[in-house]
């Protein structure tokens, strides 16, 4: 006689899995913002750039984004954006006790 499936501990490690997975994306995407020295924008800046950058159609314009992304990952825009982040200094931080968060919408944690 076969063992009955426990679908609640599976529903579970898929759960927590899926959890994990998102937290890795969250954290690679962040780490993405800091190694091309996009952290020097503000949020707003960023998210501006982020939502013209979904919302774009022209597929020239993307291929020509799509190709410089994969000389960032090959290495070769990686020296560039350094140069670029040791040129422009970061922002300060803003004052404590008036930080908020990135993103407080739909999702966030």
């Amino acid at each position: 006689m076969r063992k009955p499936k426990d679908y609640d501990a599976e529903l579970k490690a898929l759960t927590d899995k899926a959890k994990q997975l998102k937290s890795r994306k969250v954290t690679q995407l962040g780490e993405l913002v800091t190694a091309t020295g996009a952290d020097a924008l503000s949020a707003e800046e960023l998210a501006g750039v982020l939502l013209d950058a979904a919302s774009a159609t022209d597929a020239t314009k993307k291929e020509a984004w799509r190709k410089r992304g994969a000389a960032f990952f090959s290495g070769e825009g990686k020296a560039k954006a350094r140069q670029r982040t040791e040129r422009e200094p970061r922002r300060a931080a803003p004052e404590s006790g008036s930080a908020q968060p990135l993103f407080d919408g739909p999702g966030a944690a």
